[in-house]
């Protein structure tokens, strides 16, 4: 244990540029089940709408502009959800029906699955070109629902 009496306690937000916050935040309902917080939702007027799947705990707040150049300085490389096994299962299979971005722009629907050993992930981008990576560390879940465990 560190002497440092400082500790964050979790990602409160991030920060993601949108052309339209309406829209986006539409696509990530439909994407991750991430909702508009009435509370918050003033703000965006002149600053962010704020989004979240756990009544604010975590949030994103997107904010209207253009995105940033992943290579620009300053500007963020991913954004990692965290999910039980089965959330990942179920976010591989409803690709076909709410489909991700590659970083060329295609639509996919379908993602290559990363076995990271202790964890897999999935890498795709959302319409405006943010990048997003789905994680879980519940491999044998996964390894038994997705892959031929036999």
């Amino acid at each position: 244990m560190s002497d440092n009496p400082f500790r964050v306690k979790q990602i409160d937000h991030v920060e993601l540029f949108v052309p339209d916050q309406y829209e986006a935040a539409a696509w990530y309902q439909k994407t991750f089940g991430l909702e508009v917080l009435p509370d918050y939702e003033y703000w965006a007027e002149n600053g962010p709408l704020m989004i979240s799947s756990d009544e604010g705990n975590t949030m994103l707040a997107l904010f209207k502009g253009e995105p940033r150049d992943c290579k620009s300085r300053g500007a963020f490389k991913r954004v990692a959800f965290r999910v039980e096994g089965e959330g990942f299962v179920n976010f591989s299979k409803r690709l076909a029906d709410y489909p991700v971005y590659a970083p060329d722009g295609r639509l996919v629907h379908t993602l290559e699955v990363i076995d990271h050993d202790l964890a897999y992930s999935v890498y795709f981008c959302d319409p405006y070109g943010n990048h997003f990576e789905v994680t879980t560390y519940d491999i044998q879940y996964v390894q038994s629902r997705m892959f031929n465990a036999d």
